[in-house]
């Protein structure tokens, strides 16, 4: 009896802890989760729903994967790990009184080193482990064509990064405006698409800085992600890129729109090389006009979602 009354005050305060903590530390709470539930689980014994799902969650659970420089892809982001909230779980189980698969509660745990701990690196893909393809447009012309991919992202629901020439920029407010309101997400593509290679430091560094200037200033939006012009780049430019706070993005899979290649052609090779962490890589041309929608669609399909950089590159794990 006093053992069984010292865990329920020991479960009392932990998920007190939980409540009222004012720093939120996601490993930290994952820890409080494990000795809550160890504590339940000497309380309801006797119960032998909650010990199911005591004794099943390992079979559900996922360790959190660290970002990682690779030798080919450069830089990788994390991947969150997954752990069962057995006390949620049987909340919501004990109706039926049934373990319920569907049912289980889950929390995220956060991997040790995040793509924001790495050091300076290019970034050509995604998380392997997570079902999502990245859309990223480059825009420096093309203005006859970005309304259709505009109308084809709204009526499939899906958004993009579209990485903004800054004279494109200064030219066309009203374009970028339009993007925004959208929801688009907006990156950096320099300011007149020169060979960043071969630039000196000084010019990288007015190259990215006039744009972001120029980009705040017209939609009040700070970039977090820069695309070097025709992917050309050294590592200088990646350093440049991160002392303005972005990481500098290359891609996995080429629609190599600007070559004008037949739509259905483009489509049907893009759909096949999409994959898990796939960041795809367009422009306003005639060939993503009218192949958008078949890309779109032939990659959800392979149940993969699509999203902004900002969705693919986080650490958050998808759910099914």
């Amino acid at each position: 009896m006093i053992k069984k009354f010292v865990l329920q005050w020991t479960t009392f305060l932990l998920l007190l802890i939980i409540s009222f903590s004012t720093v939120h530390n996601p490993i930290t709470t994952s820890y409080i989760y494990e000795l809550r539930d160890e504590a339940q689980f000497v309380m309801k014994q006797d119960d032998p729903l909650y010990v199911e799902i005591q004794n099943r969650k390992k079979e559900y659970e996922a360790e959190p994967q660290d970002a990682v420089i690779d030798k080919v892809w450069k830089a990788i982001p994390g991947y969150n790990g997954i752990a069962v909230d057995v006390q949620a779980s049987f909340e919501e189980m004990k109706v039926t009184g049934a373990f319920q698969e569907d049912k289980l509660v889950y929390h995220q745990i956060p991997p040790k080193t995040m793509l924001k701990d790495l050091p300076p690196a290019p970034i050509y893909r995604g998380h392997g482990e997570k079902p999502m393809v990245g859309l990223m447009v480059n825009v420096a012309w093309g203005n006859d064509y970005l309304p259709t991919l505009l109308k084809i992202m709204k009526k499939y629901d899906v958004t993009s990064t579209f990485f903004l020439d800054g004279s494109w920029v200064k030219n066309n407010p009203n374009l970028a405006k339009m993007i925004v309101e959208e929801g688009h997400e907006i990156g950096n593509h320099a300011y007149n698409h020169p060979n960043m290679k071969n630039l000196s430091r000084n010019q990288i560094n007015q190259q990215i800085g006039k744009t972001n200037d120029i980009i705040e200033t017209t939609i009040d939006v700070k970039p977090l992600w820069f695309a070097p012009p025709s992917g050309s780049y050294r590592q200088e430019v990646v350093d440049v890129a991160h002392e303005y706070g972005m990481h500098t993005v290359l891609w996995t899979v080429d629609t190599v729109d600007w070559k004008n290649p037949d739509p259905v052609s483009m489509a049907q090779r893009v759909i096949a090389k999409s994959d898990n962490g796939s960041l795809l890589l367009m422009h306003p041309t005639k060939s993503t006009a009218e192949g958008l929608e078949a890309m779109i669609e032939g990659i959800q399909e392979k149940e993969l979602q699509l999203g902004p950089l900002s969705e693919v590159l986080n650490e958050k794990r998808i759910m099914k």
